[in-house]
């Protein structure tokens, strides 16, 4: 086992698209990157439990409490938590508007970041880009069900991955990556929120929303996607001189924080 050393602290970490309340949630995977890296902001960018498949059935693990309890402990220390809604977790929207606190955190639709050295990042969880979810609300819920599916897949396929001794890896992600329908929805959606963060006339931009990690400029505007916690496990970071970061959990990770034996050897939160 490999240790990782103290705590790791940033500026602020970025996350979206944890969808508690499903089994394809990799809630464990982010209770353990919780445990190791701190934060004097934290933003959760949409997503965070999912409403629409709690409605149809419920599933609720105890690492999905866990998540919660370890943010809520972030609060009372100090860390400044703000929860942006995303299409799954809609129905706190209605608080959001008015943005109302709940345990310390604060809900609101959407928020300006300035980084260290001055940017100004607008951070939104991006489902107004997606014209499915705006428009086509039922074909939305299909093609939930669908991804579902695939991520029960995912959960199978990595069960037994790690029976012959292999790390996580995501078959979801691969799968979506070689279709070229989605190839092109997920360039249209970034050019679609980076001209809006140029509307705006901010420095750049922090969403969720499509399950992948990226950070490059788009026509002198910086894009950033926070990425999400069923298929890649990745969260943005910013450190204290205003450098953004992709956190790749699992390939930073040492060791597979699922196995019995290393479990039991995290620290105790």
């Amino acid at each position: 086992m490999t240790y990782l050393g103290p705590d790791r602290e940033y500026r602020a970490i970025w996350i979206s698209d944890v969808h508690l309340g499903t089994r394809g949630s990799q809630a464990e995977f982010l209770l353990d990157f919780l445990r190791y890296n701190e934060s004097e902001y934290l933003y959760l960018v949409g997503d965070i439990f999912d409403g629409w498949r709690m409605k149809k059935s419920w599933f609720w693990a105890q690492s999905h409490n866990d998540v919660i309890q370890k943010i809520l402990r972030k609060v009372r220390k100090g860390t400044k938590v703000v929860y942006i809604p995303g299409n799954h977790d809609e129905c706190l929207r209605d608080f959001s508007s008015a943005a109302l606190q709940f345990g310390g955190i604060q809900l609101q639709d959407e928020a300006i970041h300035v980084t260290a050295d001055g940017k100004r990042l607008l951070v939104i969880h991006g489902d107004a880009f997606d014209g499915v979810v705006k428009y086509a609300k039922w074909l939305a819920h299909l093609g939930d069900w669908a991804y579902s599916t695939v991520l029960g897949l995912n959960v199978v396929f990595n069960l037994i991955r790690r029976r012959f001794g292999y790390g996580y890896w995501s078959l979801s992600a691969y799968l979506k990556a070689k279709v070229k329908n989605a190839v092109e929805f997920v360039g249209d959606y970034e050019k679609a929120v980076a001209e809006e963060a140029r509307r705006r006339g901010v420095d750049g931009i922090v969403c969720g929303h499509i399950h992948k990690a990226e950070m490059r400029s788009i026509d002198g505007v910086l894009y950033c996607n926070d990425g999400d916690w069923v298929e890649s496990c990745t969260a943005l970071v910013e450190h204290f001189d205003g450098k953004l970061e992709i956190v790749h959990w699992m390939e930073r990770r040492a060791f597979d924080p699922l196995t019995r034996e290393v479990r039991a050897a995290l620290p105790v939160a």
